[in-house]
């Protein structure tokens, strides 16, 4: 098996300028670099990318750290960031926290052991301060406008707003919002673009708490106990609006002619339940992307034209909505 040794005596240079090459450290002229190549292909030598790591204190590895696998927007989201990174020469490690903050502390010191190059993340859970004193590039997804971290998102309230104001329009008077919670950005900001669309005419609550499937199907199954003239139910994403559906239904209420329903997310799953979910989707193959070449471009130290993109969310009009 070809190594480091075998390619320097087979490229007639020394192992120190064969290192040099690999680790694109110092300089290394053109005639040493094309035979390096030359033997590089010859012996089909692979270099170990851990004894590469331990010399750079850097590898080829993006974390991205999502809060909940089980929702099927980060699988979504996950699939573009690793076919960015792929075709841009990097490798992605998915890091599912449970929205659980010790575990993200966990994941991200486990990462950082091996060098990773840096991280896209998509959860909450940990103040930015303390991704900015990692000294790793960083892209949130979803944070706030005064975000000191460089960001892609959607206007979470201007597309709440947008995805609420259509239930009332299609003739909704006493609605919920299911919330994730407050202290989120995230979901701070739809619930208030939720209660921006509200008018005189109608009545309303918002019902914080988890997001979750099985959460959102029970806050909405008690919030129908409590009020059977509830008729429509904005939910903050949605796998949250499926726990919904399955409450009204349970209910023995009809969707949409009894409750409306009305998600935010844009996940695959929408246009396959019955009836199809009305939703504000958002461009999610767009945001993994994004995020990922703005990391890329960090990591390779390319000007970078925006630090903060903000992408347009458009409301998906299906069988949940009259």
């Amino acid at each position: 098996m070809a190594n480091i040794k075998t390619v320097a005596k087979h490229a007639g240079v020394s192992v120190a300028t064969v290192s040099r090459f690999l680790n694109n450290k110092d300089y290394v002229s053109q005639e040493a670099k094309a035979a390096i190549e030359r033997a590089i292909k010859e012996l089909n030598y692979r270099p170990n990318q851990v004894a590469r790591s331990l010399t750079t204190k850097q590898t080829n590895i993006i974390g991205l750290i999502v809060p909940d696998i089980t929702n099927p927007f980060f699988p979504q989201l996950a699939r573009a960031v690793e076919d960015t990174a792929l075709s841009l020469g990097y490798t992605v490690v998915l890091c599912n926290s449970d929205e659980q903050e010790e575990k993200e502390k966990l994941y991200i010191e486990r990462l950082r052991q091996t060098y990773v190059a840096g991280f896209i993340v998509a959860s909450n859970l940990i103040s930015e301060q303390s991704y900015l004193e990692l000294n790793i590039p960083v892209v949130a997804l979803d944070r706030k406008d005064n975000s000191q971290l460089p960001y892609v998102s959607t206007n979470n309230f201007e597309a709440a707003k947008l995805g609420s104001a259509y239930l009332i329009e299609r003739g909704a008077t006493n609605l919920i919002c299911l919330s994730g919670p407050q202290n989120a950005g995230t979901f701070a900001e739809r619930a208030k673009g939720f209660e921006a669309a509200m008018t005189d005419n109608v009545s309303y609550r918002i019902v914080e708490g988890d997001l979750r499937y099985q959460y959102a199907f029970e806050s909405t199954k008690e919030a129908l106990a409590q009020d059977r003239t509830i008729d429509g139910v904005f939910a903050c994403s949605d796998y949250a609006a499926l726990g919904a559906l399955k409450a009204i239904q349970e209910a023995g209420l009809r969707v949409p002619e009894d409750v409306q329903v009305v998600g935010y997310d844009g996940i695959e799953l929408g246009d396959m339940v019955l009836p199809g979910l009305t939703t504000v989707a958002q461009p999610v193959y767009g945001l993994g992307e994004t995020a990922t070449r703005m990391l890329i471009s960090k990591l390779e130290d390319k000007e970078i034209q925006q630090t903060r993109v903000v992408l347009e969310a458009s409301l998906c009009v299906r069988g949940t909505t009259k």
